[in-house]
C-alpha cells in the first residue's frame, strides 16, 4: 500500500452514521470537563493529567454493547483501579516490590479478558492505574488528590457520555464477537496471552531500566498496549511495529510541535484538545496513526510537567522498542498462538455467519414474524473486523510470502463480496411489499452446503447456481453463491492447505 493510499485510508476511511466522529467529539468534551473540574476545585496540574487520563480511558475502553452495561463497567472502574492506585503509590519507595506487583497487574489484566468486553475494559483501567502512578511518580503523600481526581474525572467522563450525549440509546445494542476460547488451562487463549504478557513485560522492565532508571515505565506500556486487542503472534508482530512506526512519527513531530512551546498552557491545551481527537478519531482506522496522537499527547502533558525535551523524545523512542522487542520474544518462543489458527476459526466463525445471515433473511421474506436478520447482520460486520485483523500479518507490506499474500487478499475480497450480498439480500427482506420466491429455499440450502464444505475441511467447491435469478433476493442468493464457491480454492487451495498453513 503507497503512502497515498495509507493517507486516504485514514482520513477519508467510510465513517457510517458519522460514528468515529461523534465519539472523537464527545471524548474531547467529556475529558475537557474531567480537566475543568479538577482544576476547579484546586487540584495541581499533576492531579489534572490524572483526571485526564482518567476520563480517557473511561471513554476510550468501555465497550460493552449495551448502555446500561456501559454504566455499570463504568462505575466498576474506580473500584478497580483505586486500590491499584493506591499500590503503586505505597511501593513508589521499594522498587523490586514495585516491579513485581506491575507484572502481576500485568498478567491479571489480559487474563480478565476471557470475561469479555467488561474484563479487558477493567484489566486496562488497573493497568494504566499503575502506568500513571509511574508517570507522575505518585507517593503516598498525593494519593488522596490523585484518588479525588479519578473519581471526579470518570463522573465528569460518565455525566456527558450517559447524560449530555449518550448517541447510543438511539442505536441497536452492538454486535460483540465472543472472544475465541478453547479449553482450560494453557488451551485458553487468554492464558497463554497472560503469560506472554508477563514475560514481555519482564524483559522490557529489566532492559527498560538499563535504559533509563526514570522512564523505564514506557517499555512496559509499549509491551502491554501491543497485547491489547490481538489474538496471535502474528497480528501482536504487526502491532508491535506499526507502535514503534507511529511513536516514531509522534516524536518528529514533537520536535516540531510540542517542544517549542516551552509547555505554554493556551496552546498546549488546544493541541492537547487535537490529540485527544486524533487518538479516538483514527483508532478504528489505523494504529500507526493512533500511536502518532498517543505519542504527541504525552509529550504535551510532559511539556506541561516542565520536564519535556529533546533527549526525553529520543528516549521514548527507544523504550517503545525496547516494549515492542520484548512482546514479539514472548509471543514468538512462550505458547506461541499462531496465526493459522486464530485465522481460520475467525473466518469460519464469519462463515457460519452468512449462513445465519441469510436463513434470517429468507425466513423474514417468507412471512416469519420473529425472523430479523439486523442482529446477524451487526455480528457478521463485527466478525469481518476480527478477521482483518488476524489476516492483518499475512497482508502486511514486509511479509515475505507473496503467494500466501495474494490468496489473504482474496479470501478478504471475496468475504466483502459476501458481506455485500448479504446486505443487499437484508434490505430486500426489509421492504414490505419484497415477495417471496419459491426458489429462495433451495438456494438458502445450498448455501448452507458451501458453509459446510468451506468450515467442515472440504477441499471440494461449493455449489454454484446455473439458473437465472427471478427476484432481487435470490439475486443476492446467487451472488453469495458465487462468492463461497470463489471462496473454496485460496482457503483450501489445491492441495487442501489452510490460508496460511499449518505452524504459520
Amino acid at each position: 500500500m503507497g503512502r497515498a493510499a495509507v493517507l486516504k485510508k485514514v482520513f477519508v476511511a467510510p465513517d457510517p452514521g458519522r460514528a468515529r466522529l461523534r465519539w472523537a467529539s464527545r471524548a474531547v468534551l467529556g475529558i475537557g470537563l474531567a480537566v475543568v473540574v479538577c482544576l476547579l476545585v484546586g487540584h495541581s496540574v499533576v492531579g489534572a493529567v490524572t483526571g485526564g487520563l482518567a476520563a480517557l480511558l473511561a471513554l476510550f475502553t468501555v465497550a460493552d454493547p449495551t448502555v446500561r452495561g456501559q454504566a455499570v463497567t463504568t462505575a466498576l472502574l474506580p473500584v478497580v483501579g483505586l486500590p491499584v492506585l493506591g499500590v503503586a503509590a505505597a511501593l513508589h519507595p521499594y522498587p523490586a516490590a514495585r516491579d513485581l506487583a506491575f507484572l502481576a497487574v500485568v498478567g491479571a489484566g489480559v487474563y480478565a479478558r476471557r470475561w469479555g468486553p467488561r474484563g479487558h475494559s477493567l484489566g486496562v483501567f488497573a493497568f494504566m492505574m499503575f502506568f500513571t502512578a509511574q508517570f507522575l511518580h505518585a507517593t503516598p503523600d498525593r494519593l488522596p488528590e490523585l484518588s479525588a481526581a479519578v473519581l471526579l474525572s470518570v463522573l465528569s467522563a460518565a455525566a456527558v457520555r450517559f447524560g449530555l450525549w449518550c448517541y447510543e440509546r438511539r442505536l441497536p445494542p452492538a454486535a460483540v464477537p465472543a472472544p475465541l476460547s478453547s479449553g482450560g488451562g494453557l488451551a485458553r487463549v487468554t492464558t497463554r496471552q497472560a503469560l506472554q504478557a508477563m514475560a514481555g513485560a519482564g524483559f522490557a522492565l529489566v532492559v527498560g531500566e538499563l535504559v533509563s532508571g526514570q522512564r523505564w515505565y514506557w517499555a512496559v506500556g509499549a509491551t502491554w498496549w501491543v497485547f491489547v486487542n490481538t489474538a496471535s503472534r502474528g497480528e501482536t508482530l504487526v502491532r508491535g511495529f506499526r507502535r514503534v512506526l507511529g511513536t516514531l512519527i509522534g516524536v518528529g513531530l514533537g520536535f516540531l510541535v510540542a517542544v517549542p512551546l516551552h509547555g505554554a498552557p493556551v496552546p498546549t491545551a488546544a493541541l492537547l484538545a487535537v490529540a485527544v481527537f486524533g487518538i479516538f478519531y483514527s483508532a478504528a482506522v489505523s494504529y500507526t496513526w493512533m500511536m502518532l496522537w498517543v505519542t504527541v499527547l504525552a509529550e504535551l502533558l510532559y511539556g506541561l510537567l516542565g520536564v519535556l525535551t529533546p533527549g526525553l523524545l529520543a528516549l521514548r523512542l527507544g523504550e517503545t522498542a525496547v516494549g515492542a522487542f520484548g512482546a514479539a520474544l514472548a509471543v514468538l518462543f512462550l505458547l506461541p498462538v499462531t496465526t493459522h489458527a486464530t485465522t481460520d476459526a475467525w473466518i469460519q466463525r464469519a462463515l457460519r455467519c452468512v449462513h445465519a445471515c441469510t436463513a434470517e433473511a429468507a425466513a423474514r421474506l417468507a412471512g416469519s414474524p420473529t425472523a430479523d436478520p439486523g442482529p446477524r447482520v451487526a455480528e457478521l460486520e463485527q466478525l469481518l473486523g476480527r478477521v482483518r485483523l488476524s489476516v492483518a500479518p499475512l497482508v502486511h507490506p514486509l511479509n515475505p510470502l507473496p503467494a500466501r499474500k495474494r490468496r489473504a487478499r482474496r479470501v478478504l475480497a471475496l468475504l466483502d463480496d459476501c458481506a455485500r450480498e448479504i446486505r443487499g439480500l437484508v434490505a430486500v427482506a426489509a421492504d414490505p411489499e419484497a415477495s417471496h420466491d419459491a426458489r429462495l429455499a433451495a438456494a438458502c440450502g445450498r448455501v448452507e452446503s458451501a458453509v459446510e464444505a468451506l468450515t467442515g475441511g472440504s477441499a471440494g467447491p461449493a455449489v454454484t447456481a446455473a439458473e437465472s435469478p427471478a427476484s432481487p433476493a435470490l439475486a443476492h442468493v446467487h451472488g453469495l453463491e458465487h462468492a463461497l464457491a470463489a471462496l473454496a480454492e485460496p482457503l483450501r487451495g489445491t492441495a487442501g492447505a489452510r490460508l496460511v498453513g499449518a505452524g504459520a
